[in-house]
Parts: structure tokens; C-alpha cells; sequence
């Protein structure tokens, strides 16, 4: 397989700032709430797997919160923690390492994870094939990423305000990958046996501003490279406040925020591994086996409640 990078890689996020603006959240009170649900739902996912993964790395999880998770399941028997962040402190075994540029000889590890850090990578390609490389043949990796139609409300108002009061837009929420993008990148990548799928979380809060609030609990502010360096004019943020309590708000007032969660998984290759069949070679029906309906061509299916949380 070809690895070597068609073109060079655009430089999206300034990766210096966010450190900084992690280091000082994590300094305060940060907010984890969803850092700490990932945690828990990839312990969880990782639970199904019946194996013992010998050396595991957390790469650049920004707290502790998935480590405890995976010593509280007991299936990993040591975790490596790689990270430039505040989360080295307490680790028994940590590596001061950028998630672009892995320190770690082929085939070291059973088992990667990674928590809510991946979408902040401007390589992600490279940095997906590194994975790759440093996991044993017959290897897990197993990450949650911040999605798409994360603060898209958000993104619309700004939008929206900018273009009232100032004429013109910029850059105020980060565009992270979507899910059919990121399942392409794990094939590309050279991992078998990929899996992507998708968490949406609603978030309700008494107005647009405690959402601004935990935005930088979390160290998550716009850290665009082409984000604008003027501070943002006290007329924009209340338009936007206004905007934003209009479109996505509710009978009692509150405004709600979509955090998406994207989760992928895949495994080194191995000769081991089960193979997929042949196209056309099934002797039963995927609806029958499930116990469901199968939906035609062109027919919508119905969309499952999303979770949520108060704020």
C-alpha cells in the first residue's frame, strides 16, 4: 500500500494554542462531562472484546478519566499514556509524544485508544497509518472523536450575526470530519475490519453563554489557524446570543447544543482474522436476523431518539 501523502497537509488547527488552552482549563475546574461519558462508553465497547490486551497506549486522551476506566475493566493488563497534556501527571507509564509524529517502533502494542483528542490532528491520514504501525498484527484500535454536527447551532448563529453586523463571516467552529469520511480513512489506513458509528448528544443550557463557558472548561475555544485575531465586537456576541435563543431554543427558554460522537474501530491484519464473505453469498436475510423490517431503496427509515443531557 502506498503511504506516502499525495500533497501536503493543510494546517487547520494552531496544535501549540490548544495545548495552552488545555493546560489552563485543566489548571481550573474543567468540564469533562464529555470526556468522561467517552471514557465510559469505550470501556464499555471494549468490554465485548473477549481478550486480554497485554500493553495498551491512550493516545492523547486530555485527562485520566479513560486510563481509570480501563484499569476499572480489568482486561488490560498495562497502559502507556502518550500526550503532551496536563494527563501524564499520575500515569505509571507516560510518554511525552504529539499524536502526529508517534514515538513507538512497529508492533509495539495489542490495543490503541484515544478519547475526544484525534479531531484536533491536522494529519489525521498520517497520523491513522502510525496507529497502524504501532499495533501487533491482530491489534485493536478503538477511538472516539468529536463529529461534524458538533455546535452546529452554534456555528449557525455566528454566521448568521456576523453577516448582520459586520458584513461578512469567520471562522468560529471547527469543521471535524464526518462519519462516511472517517470510515474511508481507517480502510486507507490499512486496517481490517472497520466499524463507525455515531453518538449525538443534546445538551440543554439556560442560555448560549454557559455553553461558551464549558467550551473553555474543556480547552475546546476556536483554535482555528485562520481564525480571526480581532477581539469579537460585544454587538456580534449579543446578536448571536439572540439568534441563537431563537432558532434552537425551547418553550422554557433553554437553548439546546448537539455534541456528535464519532467512534471508530479496526484491526491490524492478520491471517487469523475472520474474512468477509463474497458479495451475494448470504443464505439469510440481514432483516430476518435481527428481527426487523427491511427498508426499500428510497425509503426513509426513522431516527432514533438522541441523548441528553441538562446543563
Amino acid at each position: 500500500m502506498d503511504e506516502s501523502p499525495l500533497s501536503p497537509t493543510p494546517v487547520i488547527f494552531d496544535r501549540l494554542l490548544l495545548r495552552a488552552r488545555r493546560r489552563r482549563a485543566a489548571g481550573r475546574s474543567p468540564a469533562t462531562f464529555l470526556l468522561d461519558r467517552a471514557s465510559a462508553d469505550l470501556a464499555d465497547r471494549l468490554a465485548a472484546v473477549l481478550r486480554r490486551f497485554p500493553l495498551a497506549l491512550d493516545l492523547g486522551t486530555p485527562s485520566d478519566a479513560l486510563r481509570a476506566a480501563l484499569v476499572r475493566l480489568g482486561s488490560v493488563e498495562m497502559i502507556v499514556t502518550a500526550d503532551t497534556s496536563p494527563a501524564l501527571k499520575g500515569a505509571a507509564f507516560a510518554v511525552a509524544a504529539d499524536e502526529e509524529a508517534l514515538p513507538f517502533r512497529d508492533a509495539t502494542f495489542d490495543l490503541v485508544v484515544s478519547a475526544l483528542s484525534l479531531q484536533f490532528v491536522n494529519d489525521l491520514p498520517g497520523t491513522l497509518i502510525q496507529i497502524r504501525r504501532a499495533l501487533k498484527p491482530d491489534g485493536l484500535f478503538l477511538a472516539a472523536l468529536i463529529g461534524g454536527e458538533t455546535l452546529s447551532e452554534l456555528r449557525q448563529a455566528f454566521t448568521a450575526a456576523e453577516s448582520e453586523i459586520e458584513g461578512g463571516v469567520s471562522p468560529r467552529v471547527a469543521p471535524f470530519a464526518d462519519l462516511r469520511d472517517l470510515g474511508a480513512l481507517l480502510q486507507r489506513a490499512g486496517f481490517a475490519l472497520p466499524v463507525t458509528d455515531v453518538d449525538r448528544i443534546t445538551v440543554r443550557y439556560d442560555s448560549v453563554f454557559p455553553l461558551m463557558h464549558d467550551l473553555r472548561r474543556m480547552g475546546a475555544t476556536n483554535a482555528l489557524v485562520n481564525r480571526r485575531r480581532t477581539p469579537l465586537r460585544r454587538a456580534t456576541l449579543m446578536r448571536m446570543a439572540e439568534i441563537y435563543g431563537k432558532r434552537f431554543g425551547g418553550p422554557d427558554g433553554r437553548v439546546y447544543a448537539t455534541f456528535e460522537i464519532v467512534w471508530l474501530s479496526g484491526w491490524v491484519p492478520h491471517p487469523g482474522q475472520q474474512q468477509p464473505l463474497k458479495p451475494g453469498s448470504a443464505k439469510a436475510r440481514l432483516a430476518d436476523a435481527l428481527g426487523t423490517r427491511e427498508i426499500s431503496t428510497g425509503e426513509k427509515a426513522e431516527r432514533q431518539p438522541k441523548g441528553s443531557l441538562q446543563r
